[in-house]
């Protein structure tokens, strides 16, 4: 077995994303001669088994879930493979806003109301740009509760009033556990590693969406239609007995260890029940140990060969590729290269 390269253009309609930019396409995708003329994309899903949005190996047809299932104690390790009936719960995406996203909140996986194809949500965001003054909404301001925002949206008011805003730099790490309200501002681009349980959809409440409407292409209209909210449920699975303020955006951010220096840095910046994303940067070349399951790579800026078992891949800014289990030990050799590394997560590491 050997390293495989996806194909960079698993891009979500701009219906779907209305709030999407530019960024995706003109800057970390603009060498890869996509083709596409659609300039707008809001969400690049780079590695992904959900139905909706399959990634696709780059040689071939096949869906990374239809290559995983053929073999999948290879790809994902025992542990994996067993936890999750042979398939990956990873989901791992681009996003760029070019407008606040809706104000939302996402239940917690095995959620008795959750249909038997949805899943729960736990994510990570790993800011890669920010315009000046840019930032995320995260958590109720302190002091608010449920009846609050209740109120606040039955008036159609400003609730993002009710939420922290934090202003945002390259390079920052955040976690979003179930039940947490937040949603992405605007002029922020990102890396979005997620939990989503395989076969099934991750499902997002939203309570809010800034009182847009919408034409049918997803282009601001006031005399259009709304997007479909969810009070009811974005209120019934908000955790409002955890923290408010500053409290709350705290235990957003991960403590971040450094795993190794050298010519190339590596980090942890996520270590979770969930998943693990590690951030491999630098000039030079890195060896990782075999960590049990399959690293999904995301570049992100430069380039990097990525080698293992029986060959290789050259993984250019704006591609992803996966790294079965059994190929043992992987090494990575980065030219000027940034890369987002997602696993799940093993023994409890």
């Amino acid at each position: 077995m050997k390293p495989f390269l996806l194909r960079a253009d698993n891009f979500t309609p701009p219906t779907r994303t209305p709030w999407g930019g530019r960024k995706i396409l003109s800057r970390y995708k603009a060498g890869l001669g996509l083709g596409v003329a659609e300039p707008v994309v809001g969400e690049s899903w780079e590695v992904s088994v959900e139905p909706d949005f399959p990634s696709r190996m780059q040689q071939g047809d096949a869906t990374l879930s239809e290559t995983i299932a053929a073999s999948p104690v290879d790809w994902l390790g025992a542990e994996v493979a067993g936890q999750y009936d042979g398939q990956t719960p990873l989901l791992v995406k681009l996003l760029d806003s070019e407008d606040n996203l809706s104000v939302q909140v996402h239940p917690a996986d095995g959620d008795p109301a959750l249909g038997s194809a949805e899943s729960g949500k736990p994510e990570s965001w790993l800011v890669l740009e920010a315009d000046p003054g840019a930032g995320l909404y995260l958590g109720f301001r302190d002091g608010v509760v449920r009846q609050d925002v209740e109120q606040c949206i039955a008036d159609n008011g400003p609730t993002d009033e009710l939420l922290n805003f934090v202003e945002v730099v390259p390079g920052d790490v955040y976690v979003i556990q179930a039940g947490s309200a937040h949603a992405i501002g605007r002029g922020v681009t990102l890396v979005e590693p997620q939990f989503v349980a395989p076969g099934r959809r991750g499902i997002t409440y939203r309570y809010w969406d800034w009182n847009r409407r919408y034409d049918a292409l997803g282009h601001l209209d006031p005399a259009g239609e709304p997007r479909a909210l969810h009070l009811a449920r974005s209120l019934e699975v908000t955790d409002w007995d955890g923290p408010r303020g500053a409290a709350f955006v705290a235990q957003c951010r991960p403590e971040i260890p450094v795993l190794s220096t050298g010519d190339v840095t590596r980090r942890r910046l996520v270590g979770w029940p969930w998943f693990v994303v590690e951030e491999w940067l630098g000039e030079g070349e890195l060896v990782v140990d075999p960590p049990g399951t399959m690293w999904a790579i995301t570049c992100v800026a430069g380039r990097a060969v990525v080698s293992a078992g029986e060959g290789e891949v050259l993984v250019r800014c704006g591609e992803s590729c996966v790294v079965p289990a059994a190929v043992g030990a992987v090494k990575a050799r980065l030219e000027g290269g940034r890369l987002i590394t997602t696993r799940s997560t093993v023994g409890g590491a």
